[in-house]
């Protein structure tokens, strides 16, 4: 990855700020942290604590997903949203683009994921060793080969999204770990995390962060 990796230069995009989180919206391409090398070392969390030096890393995106992310601004905000996250209380609500159009309108996936090892960083089904994962889909429309969905995870499993839409047979257009031939002709991998509720670290008021997604 790290030979291929060209960070877009976009501004900081801040949703939502104070006393004790920032919310912003990440660009696709930008790690959320720092990769293991110096060419690896311009990520979210490094932009975002030029402007708030006390950011600090609660959950993440890949590389390739765009969206809403929180960050705490003191360690109370960190553990409480790092709690909320945990005991999956966060809810989180993603948009893509897939490849063709499952035959339910909506659903839930329901299968286990683990590290394919022999093809890191790749994950895959496992149901031996893996970790159960959980996907709610909903199918917002469809046209020309391709579907638009909405995507609620439960879990929280690295590639979840990518790997679960994968195994129905409808991969998320633009992937370039998963997605082959025709699907994986896209500018981007078209996954964007749209929106996020939670309980503020000070008080518990539940918030709503949203960001249209850029497709």
């Amino acid at each position: 990855m790290s030979s291929d990796y060209s960070p877009p230069d976009d501004p900081l995009d801040v949703v939502h700020a104070d006393h004790e989180i920032v919310v912003v919206a990440k660009p696709a391409g930008l790690l959320s942290v720092p990769g293991k090398g110096p060419e690896l070392a311009d990520c979210l969390l490094s932009r975002i604590q030029v402007a708030f030096p006390q950011a600090l890393l609660v959950h993440r995106l890949d590389r390739d997903t765009s969206g809403i992310i929180v960050f705490g601004l003191t360690p109370h905000a960190q553990r409480h949203l790092g709690l909320q996250f945990e005991k999956r209380q966060v809810r989180k609500s993603y948009v893509a683009r897939i490849s063709g159009c499952p035959a339910e309108r909506s659903g839930q996936i329901d299968l286990p994921l683990g590290v394919d090892w022999p093809n890191r960083p790749r994950q895959h089904v496992d149901h031996e060793n893996g970790r159960a994962a959980l996907t709610d889909y909903k199918v917002v429309s469809a046209r020309d080969g391709e579907a638009r969905v909405r995507l609620m995870p439960q879990t929280g499993r690295s590639h979840q999204l990518r790997v679960h839409m994968l195994a129905i047979g409808h991969p998320i257009l633009g992937d370039p770990l998963y997605a082959e031939g025709a699907a994986r002709d896209y500018p981007r991998l078209m996954l964007h995390s749209e929106e996020l509720r939670l309980r503020h670290p000070d008080g518990g008021r539940g918030m709503k962060f949203r960001k249209k997604a850029p497709f």
